[in-house]
């Protein structure tokens, strides 16, 4: 089957589903409700169940080999499941009866963007709520996946706590399209002050540290959640130090 012509970035929303179905199995026949029977994922819950892997091939009008730095021209791409196979000239590479043909030979096909610095989450509001936020969140990381990268490292979750290991795992299960996802959770803020009992520090926010002893005990509470890496703050509420002040006379 022969797909209608589709814009480049369809070629790096193809490659970067990154749907992970081991944890997911049929619920228990006879199924009675609507539609074809589902899929339960490792927490209860019910989900469409993922189509059998096939084979696709993308013909690329041209495609940019990122290592030699070249533009290639009428090359074709091969793809089972989530993996590359074989990549050629469209001379070569022999697409398989039955395969997935989607048709780019007018577009510019290119490897998937890697975005090293993001974050997903808007900074909550004083009276903002967790579902607002979460819905931010998705959206952020389906726009990202649209616009061609298919893989993101979110570095904080901008006072949302843990939030951004939630859309990471949704990912990862196929709950949500995304980009392939490492996350930083909280961040860790050297403590420039005291504390002060007055302004309890806000446990969705960065965690504020003042010993080497509580640096440690932060690193392992998140790693411990599941943070993929650890953002460090030099100081708190700023990166960089205040300039020295002068005198104006």
């Amino acid at each position: 089957m022969r797909s209608k012509s589709a814009p480049a970035t369809a070629f790096g929303v193809l490659l970067s589903v990154t749907t992970v179905w081991a944890q997911v199995q049929a619920p228990p026949a006879p199924w009675r409700g609507a539609g074809p029977t589902p899929c339960v994922g490792s927490d209860g819950g019910v989900y469409p169940c993922p189509p059998a892997p096939g084979v696709v091939a993308v013909r690329a009008g041209r495609l940019f080999d990122s290592k030699a730095g070249q533009m290639l021209k009428g090359q074709v791409v091969l793809l089972s499941g989530e993996r590359i196979t074989e990549v050629g000239p469209e001379a070569q590479v022999k697409i398989p009866a039955g395969a997935q043909v989607i048709d780019l030979r007018q577009a510019t096909v290119l490897p998937g963007l890697i975005d090293a610095h993001t974050h997903m989450f808007n900074q909550r509001r004083p009276k903002g709520t967790t579902e607002e936020s979460m819905l931010i969140a998705v959206q952020s990381v389906q726009n990202d996946l649209r616009a061609g990268f298919t893989a993101a490292r979110d570095m904080s979750s901008h006072g949302n706590g843990y939030g951004d290991i939630a859309v990471r795992d949704a990912i990862k299960q196929g709950r949500i399209d995304g980009p392939r996802y490492q996350v930083s959770t909280l961040g860790i803020v050297w403590g420039s002050t005291p504390p002060n009992p007055a302004s309890p520090p806000n446990p969705l926010a960065s965690t504020v540290v003042r010993s080497v002893e509580e640096g440690r005990a932060a690193v392992r509470e998140q790693i411990g959640h599941g943070a993929d890496w650890i953002k460090l703050f030099p100081r708190e509420g700023t990166a960089s130090p205040p300039p020295a002040r002068t005198n104006m006379k």
